[in-house]
């Protein structure tokens, strides 16, 4: 099974190597504020512990075309989870429909 570690270390070795931190409605870098309409949420992949309700969380890898930036935020999930604004819901949602519509997109 993959280990959330394994997964950062592979999506850094991909380019994703800033530290990405959310607030309400939208996420940060440094100095640089990253609203819903700019960023695009690449992968997103999810972490349970059967054994430990408590340790699950979510790994976003997050690329921002506009700013040559890409990161990872990691989120827990659960009780103590962040709250998300409903545009940057929104906007995950989005990225998902889109990677869907890709997908389906026959191979040459």
């Amino acid at each position: 099974m993959l280990q959330l570690s394994d997964a950062v270390k592979t999506l850094q070795r991909k380019g994703y190597s800033e530290n990405l931190v959310p607030h309400y409605d939208h996420l940060t870098c440094g100095n640089i504020k990253i609203y819903p309409s700019e960023l695009f949420f690449d992968h997103v992949v999810r972490f349970e512990n059967a054994s430990d309700p408590d340790d699950q969380s979510i790994l976003y890898a997050i690329s921002v075309p506009g700013k040559k930036l890409k990161g990872l935020y990691i989120e827990s999930y659960g009780l103590y989870h962040d709250e998300w604004a409903p545009a940057l819901l929104q906007r995950l949602q989005f990225c998902r429909s889109i990677k869907r519509e890709i997908d389906r997109i026959p191979q040459p």
